[in-house]
């Protein structure tokens, strides 16, 4: 009753703000406002925040053992918002929350957005957080990246990445309701986006005309273009009637094709990224224990053979 409650909330009051912006986009519509008037969100008890200066941005540590960093898990976290909106208020509480159902410290990076810089520039920001935990003594094998939505997208574009640079893999990646594919073809077609309570179209057509006008020079590749073969474990969670369940699909395949270890998770009705609906949905609470689960697995004894679920 609460997931349907939430996705009729979303589909009357949200919706149809996200389509006016997807109809008349424009440089005046304040799209950091949504973060400003997240600062105020109480993170979740018994960490311990820094301030971190990375490269080209700003990113937030919470830190659950103070001194115990050789020893622990980590993870990256990087945020949606379709790389214009959100932002380390925003997502903080989920990102802690996550951490704290993994026994995990957690690395939030606030990555540089369109319009004004390409995707290009976010995939670095982020490959700056993963060199900054390995610096401070995480070894590979005790990090996870993970992120939702356009963070889903960069967590998989940040894995490829550190292939190209010589960089250790982390110990496993995941995604919820992540955006794969930068070509909105694929979603479009589908039945399952009709539905969706949160996502229209129009929003997809412009943020795909917005990230290639952004990023011409640097000709980003979508993730499931991408060179997917020698990833560590994956965990893909979607709902079944949101946009992005056709991204989530096809990136599970593709991974599977390439060998690598993925399980896919499908949460009947559930609405795009439900995950941080935590403390009013059951369904996104035992999502988030999930995670949490798959974590600690994948941390403590690190998978290496291909599986589907």
């Amino acid at each position: 009753m609460q997931a349907l409650v939430l996705a009729h909330t979303l589909r009357v009051a949200v919706k149809p703000v996200l389509d006016v912006w997807g109809r008349y986009p424009s440089p005046l519509w304040p799209a950091g406002l949504l973060d400003l008037s997240a600062r105020y969100l109480q993170p979740v008890r018994g960490v311990r925040k820094h301030r971190v200066q990375l490269d080209d941005c700003s990113a937030e540590w919470w830190e659950r053992r103070p001194g115990s960093d050789a020893g622990g898990t980590a993870i990256l976290y990087l945020h949606g918002g379709g790389f214009m909106t959100c932002g380390l208020n925003t997502h903080r509480v989920l990102a802690l929350r996550i951490a704290a159902a993994s026994g995990a410290s957690v690395l939030t990076v606030g990555y540089r957005m369109l319009p004004r810089h390409p995707i290009a520039d976010s995939i670095a920001d982020c490959v700056s957080g993963y060199r900054w935990l390995l610096d401070r003594g995480y070894p590979p094998e005790r990090i996870v990246v993970a992120g939702d939505s356009a963070g889903g997208f960069l967590t998989f574009a940040t894995a490829m990445a550190l292939t190209g640079l010589g960089l250790p893999q982390p110990a496993a990646l995941v995604a919820m309701s992540p955006l794969t594919d930068l070509d909105p073809t694929n979603k479009l077609s589908r039945r399952e986006g009709s539905g969706c309570p949160l996502i229209p179209r129009s929003v997809l057509i412009t943020l795909a005309d917005i990230a290639v006008r952004a990023d011409r020079s640097s000709q980003t590749v979508s993730p499931v273009d991408g060179a997917l073969a020698g990833l560590p474990p994956v965990l893909i969670q979607v709902g079944s009637t949101e946009m992005l369940y056709a991204d989530a699909e096809l990136m599970a395949q593709r991974l599977g094709a390439a060998g690598v270890p993925v399980t896919l998770e499908v949460w009947d009705r559930q609405v795009h990224v439900f995950q941080a609906a935590a403390d009013i949905v059951p369904e996104a609470a035992r999502a988030v224990a999930r995670i949490g689960a798959f974590v600690r697995e994948t941390t403590e004894t690190p998978v290496r053979t291909a599986s589907t679920g």
